[in-house]
């Protein structure tokens, strides 16, 4: 845990920036050794390995001291459709049923299912274009795609659920918002196409509640 009450730069925004921000999300994960242990700071790198990760905060009884050490650099999501919108995929190691189910609907029913590197090498280059966050063209409507899918509208972003978009801001889930004019896809091609197979992601329960009419 942290000591002190300044965020450190370490909070995954949908289009895959690391940020300082104050928000708390459902999950860790990591990209490889992308910051200074002396310093609790990033280097200028923003991925030292393609196996991008979204792992579970809480494993057993370990326990870790967030960027103390000269180890993976721990960055947290939001939500698991935040995670998957900026590039990452479950961890086979904290996750391995998620991931299991995360790979097979990625197959579509195929018997030879795509290794772990195989899915890295997918995402990467889905991911990024030149260094920068890639915005793919949209494969139908916002409210036709599968939920957890995430999209850009107005330099925002937002998630689709049940149809519905909720804006993604750096204190939380807003919406959901009528009538948004989305521009292009955040998530991934083919992850989107594992979640059009059946894969669920883990939703911030606030989209939940604004779904129920129970927002606070």
């Amino acid at each position: 845990m942290q000591t002190n009450h300044r965020p450190l730069q370490n909070r995954v925004t949908p289009f895959g920036d690391v940020v300082a921000i104050g928000q708390r999300g459902l999950f860790t994960g990591n990209r490889g050794i992308i910051h200074d242990p002396a310093t609790k700071t990033l280097l200028r790198r923003r991925w030292s390995s393609k196996a991008w990760l979204i792992c579970v905060c809480d494993y057993g009884d370990r326990r870790r001291d967030v960027m103390a050490r000269r180890s993976w650099t721990e960055l947290f999501f939001l939500d698991e459709a935040v995670a998957l919108a900026a590039g990452h995929r479950p961890c086979f190691f904290c996750r391995r049923e998620a991931a299991s189910g995360f790979r097979a609907t990625w197959a579509g029913g195929s018997n030879t299912p795509p290794s772990a590197g195989e899915l890295d090498a997918v995402l990467h280059r889905e991911r990024q274009s030149l260094g920068r966050k890639r915005i793919h063209p949209l494969p139908s409507p916002a409210a036709d795609l599968p939920d957890g899918t995430m999209v850009v509208a107005s330099g925002f972003a937002f998630t689709v659920v049940s149809g519905r978009c909720f804006r993604w801001t750096e204190s939380g889930y807003r919406g959901p918002e009528p009538e948004i004019v989305a521009e292009g896809l955040l998530t991934p091609p083919s992850t989107v196409e594992a979640l059009r197979a059946g894969y669920r992601p883990v939703l911030h329960p606030n989209i939940t509640k604004f779904l129920s009419g129970s927002p606070s």
